[in-house]
Parts: structure tokens; C-alpha cells; sequence
């Protein structure tokens, strides 16, 4: 009797962090991604753009692979997926908003070998030996799916992101009964959006901002400048609903606002009357107090349109006494520095600015505790895997679950890399794969590792000081030098006493050399790089990075 598979579970982002959401469904050869998502660099990872997951496992199984599945179409779920379908040539299956913005993405990265099918709530689809299904949620993007898995040892569900709001923009309300009947017929296992389980109660609905959208907009008496994500096509709906409103004409700023805006009116996702879009070359014909004018930075960064506005560096705005800003967003954790400086600019330079939570101008996409303990109850899964979250989100989301009745030890909480074992009676972890951070620094995938970003952070923290020496060939007979040089350690000419004793210093180890009879280069190099590393850290206690540079002649 042939030996029965075992369905893996296989997170390879999302877990332990707020990003990167990737995960592997298998059962024997067959292969089903769930995401391809990237997260934005912290603060302290130098010159890097963007960060994705480490997908390893999945080029070195890629005849596995028989589909990719979307969940919906921001950043988080799809911002990697050029660089997956660059490896793995694999069908991807989403619906029509995200196959939009997801063709988009493709053509941005030059990527011409793919296969988008594009798929309706309602739909099920068979991948290999999994028969996959797409469920209407809501999020703060429209064509937001869950998806379940008919596997042949029972029914998975993924909750993707969601919230259940009853009174959705688009009028579409989230597919309660859907959930409901797969929780009737038995449901293996439930993966769901751990993102806001540590906040109790329920999530507001999205159109609440449109009550705090159309009071700002009373009230303000000259331009209003919206900042959001640009995804965010249900907000940018209400912003666009609100000018028509006051008579304001709309002109949208930044690439990948104006591309998403464009993409979601041409698919019908978007309803903009005639005549309200204008060009930002036009925005001069209108008073201010016609004018509103959409663009990115919600979340301080330095190149998006509104941080370039606050530091007067935007080609087609500046930003005057008399104008509104308005942030509709949150700052992501780590993000509040960058936003309270573009708030600080913006301020100094006359604006009103009017962001946050607290004034209503924003209202998660992401399910509280007792919307997240509604799902658990509709599904009554066997076992529960919290996802998209950070470890103390997931370890409150596992406790809410054995509140709504999940036998605790089938409550599994892991991280990226973690396998997830099932068969139709048990569940349990077992080993890892490779996962972790890639970073993409310009052009370059995974050649940035973690030594280069601790350089760059030493270099940004202490500095650099090169010593060049020349050697007569084949000995450690200095010619020349040693020449110090300093960037970014000490400003020479305020510390040429600590440069003379610091070149001191080097020309001993070279004498001693010398007389050793010492003719390695590296072994020389080493004894410079101790001696003045030791040496500068007794005057400054700083610690350069220290480049000792030999030349022979």
C-alpha cells in the first residue's frame, strides 16, 4: 500500500514581521505560492531599496511549482513577484484589480515571460491536486480574496488581509456565508491576518473617513494636499468623492499613484466624473480653494511626493501659507521619525496639517479582536496558524483562538522557514527551510548581505580612515607614507595632534616589520589595522573602519 503525503505548510515571509508575505502549500510535487509580497528597508539598512523573501526553496523545487494564488494588490503581497517569476516560471492567478496592478509591476521590471489568469470571487480553480477557491473580503484595496485549499487531506483556509466592514466604498460587503459553509463542511486549518490582534473591539469601516474628509474640506480655505498610499484605491475613491463634492478639481502626483489611479479607472474600479482629473501643469488656471491634489509620502518617505513638497524640492508644487495637508494614513512602526519631520517641514513652511488616527482621516484595513474571533468562529478549524503579524501579534491572535474553543496544542505559532505538517488526523512542526531577508540594493538581488550592511552601518556610525603606505619591493621598507586619510571619523584639521601621533603609531609597526623581516602583505596590513584601531579607540572611543592601502614600487 503506496505511502500517504503529507500536506506541507511552509511560511517564508510574513511571519515575526509586518511584509514579505510569502507561503508554500505542497503536497507531494505539487507546489501553490500564496503571495509574493516585499517589506520596505529600516532605518538603519544602508543604501537598500527594497527587501524580499528568501526564495531558495522554491527556485531549487521550481518544477514543483504549479501556480502562484494573490490575495489582493498591495505592496506587501506583490511587490516581489517580478523577482520570483524571474526563477520560477509558474502561472499566477488573481483577480482583475490585482491582475492590473500586478501587469503593471511586471512591465515596470521588464518581466515579458509570465502567465496572469484572471480569476472572480466564486471561482474555484484546479492546481494540480488542490482545488483552490477565491472568496470576496474587505480591505482597504478592492478585489481583496481569501482563499481556501480542497486538499486530499482536508480544507485549508487563508484569510489573506481583511476586515469585515458592512459598509464597504465599493458597496460590496465581505462573503460571510461563504466562510460560513466551509466551516460546516470541517476545515483542517485556518491562517489568519494576525495584524491588528492585539486591538480589541471592532475595525471602523472605511467610509467613516468620508465624514472626516468632507469636514476638512469645509473647513480648509485654500489647496488641499491629500497624502495616502497608493494603493489605496477605496480611500482614494472617498478623496475623489469629496472634491466632486466641494467643486474641487483633482490632480494626482507620484509614479506609482498616478499608474494605480490610472489602472483602477480604466478596469473599473475607480469612478472619476469627466472633467474633475486635471494635469499638475494645469493646476495654476484654478483658485486654491478648487484645487485638491493627491499624492504619496504618507509615510515620510524621502523621495515620495509630500516629504519633496515639505523640503520645497517638488517640481510642480510648493507648498504655500493657507494650504491643507492631510495624511490619510498611520505611520507604519519605525516610519514616525520620517513622518513628524515632513509634518514639522510642512508646518514651518505655513501648511495645516491634519493626520492621524485621532482626527479620523484614517481607519485600519485590518480586523480587531472580535471580527478576528467571528472568523475563528465561522470556520471552527481543527488547527490555527496565526499569520501576517509580529510574534507578540501572532502569540495573542493563538490566545484568542483557544478562547473561541481550538484545543491549544493545535494552536501553532512559528516563523519564516517553519514547516507545518499535516495528515487528515494530525498537526504539528517539524524542520526548517531557508528563509530570511534579501536585499535589493539598485540593480543587485541578494549580492547586499548582512557583513555589507554592517559595514555601511560602522561606516555611517564611525567613519573611515585609509592609510596608504608604499614599500620598496619585496620588503617592508616604507618609501612613503604613511598618509592618513579621514572621512567621516574626525575633521583633519581639528585633530592634527591625534593624526601625528595616529601616523606615529603606523610608522613603529612598519619599522618593526622591518626589522622582523616581516614581507606578507597581509600579515603588515593586520598589524597597522590593530595597532591604529586600538590607538583610536583609546583617544575618541570610536572604533573607523580602518583600510590600510599598500603600494609597492
Amino acid at each position: 500500500m503506496a505511502k500517504k503525503e503529507k500536506l506541507l505548510v511552509i511560511p517564508l515571509g510574513g511571519l515575526g514581521e509586518i511584509g514579505k508575505n510569502m507561503t508554500v502549500i505542497q503536497y507531494g510535487d505539487d507546489i501553490i505560492v500564496i503571495d509574493a509580497g516585499l517589506a520596505f528597508p529600516d532605518d538603519d539598512m544602508f543604501g537598500i531599496d527594497l527587501v524580499i523573501p528568501d526564495m531558495s526553496y522554491l527556485i531549487e523545487n521550481k518544477d514543483k511549482v504549479r501556480a502562484i494564488v494573490i490575495t489582493h494588490g498591495h505592496e506587501d503581497h506583490i511587490g516581489s513577484l517580478s523577482y520570483l517569476l524571474n526563477e520560477v516560471n509558474a502561472p499566477v492567478y488573481a483577480t482583475k484589480l490585482v491582475c492590473g496592478l500586478i501587469e503593471g509591476k511586471l512591465k515596470e521590471n521588464h518581466i515579458t515571460n509570465y502567465q496572469l489568469n484572471e480569476v472572480h470571487h466564486g471561482d474555484e480553480v484546479q492546481i494540480g491536486c488542490m482545488k483552490v477557491g477565491f472568496i470576496h473580503t474587505n480591505h482597504s484595496i478592492p478585489d481583496a480574496s481569501a482563499l481556501y485549499f480542497r486538499t486530499p487531506v482536508g480544507t485549508i483556509v487563508h484569510t489573506g488581509d481583511f476586515k469585515m466592514d458592512l459598509t464597504p466604498v465599493d458597496g460590496l460587503p465581505m462573503d460571510i456565508h461563504k466562510f460560513a459553509d466551509l466551516g460546516r463542511r470541517g476545515v483542517l486549518l485556518l491562517m489568519s491576518d494576525s495584524t491588528n490582534a492585539e486591538r480589541p473591539g471592532y475595525t471602523e469601516s472605511e467610509t467613516t473617513v468620508s465624514v472626516a474628509f468632507r469636514k476638512a474640506f469645509g473647513e480648509a480655505k485654500g489647496r488641499i494636499i491629500l497624502a495616502t498610499f497608493a494603493s489605496n484605491i477605496s480611500r482614494i475613491q472617498q478623496a475623489i468623492n469629496t472634491a466632486v463634492l466641494f467643486k474641487r478639481k483633482v490632480t494626482v502626483l507620484g509614479r506609482s499613484m498616478v499608474n494605480n489611479v490610472q489602472i483602477a479607472i480604466e478596469l473599473g474600479y475607480l469612478e472619476v466624473p469627466d472633467g474633475v482629473l486635471i494635469e499638475p501643469d494645469e493646476l495654476n488656471r484654478y483658485p486654491a480653494d478648487q484645487v485638491l491634489i493627491l499624492t504619496t509620502g504618507s509615510q515620510g518617505e524621502p523621495m515620495a511626493g509630500l516629504s519633496r513638497m515639505a523640503s520645497n524640492n517638488h517640481r510642480s508644487v510648493s507648498i504655500m501659507p493657507g494650504d491643507t495637508v492631510i495624511i490619510s494614513a498611520t505611520p507604519i512602526p519605525g516610519n514616525e521619525t520620517g513622518v513628524g519631520r515632513t509634518i514639522d517641514n510642512l508646518m514651518k513652511l505655513g501648511a495645516t496639517v491634519i493626520a492621524g488616527r485621532d482626527k479620523k482621516m484614517h481607519v485600519s484595513g485590518h480586523a480587531s479582536q472580535e471580527e478576528l474571533k467571528i472568523m475563528l468562529s465561522l470556520i471552527k478549524p481543527k488547527y490555527f496558524i496565526p499569520v501576517h503579524g509580529e510574534y507578540r501579534m501572532l502569540r495573542k491572535h493563538g490566545e484568542l483562538a483557544v478562547q473561541m474553543g481550538v484545543a491549544k496544542d493545535h494552536v501553532l505559532i512559528g516563523d519564516n522557514g517553519q514547516i507545518f505538517e499535516f495528515s487528515n488526523r494530525s498537526g504539528h512542526k517539524t524542520g526548517h527551510v531557508n528563509a530570511g531577508r534579501v536585499f535589493v540594493d539598485g540593480l543587485g538581488v541578494g549580492d547586499v548581505g548582512n557583513i555589507v550592511i554592517r559595514d555601511r552601518q560602522q561606516l555611517a556610525m564611525e567613519g573611515v580612515v585609509i592609510v596608504v603606505m608604499t614599500l620598496a619591493k619585496g620588503t617592508s621598507h616604507a618609501l612613503a607614507g604613511p598618509d592618513i586619510v579621514s572621512r567621516g571619523f574626525v575633521y583633519v584639521r581639528d585633530s592634527e595632534e591625534l593624526m601625528r601621533e595616529a601616523h606615529e603609531k603606523v610608522a613603529a609597526v612598519l619599522e618593526r616589520c622591518e626589522a622582523g623581516n616581516i614581507r606578507e602583505w597581509a600579515v603588515i596590513k593586520s598589524q597597522v589595522r590593530d595597532t591604529l584601531s586600538r590607538y583610536l579607540y583609546e583617544k575618541t572611543r570610536r572604533r573607523p573602519m580602518i583600510l590600510p592601502i599598500i603600494m609597492e614600487v
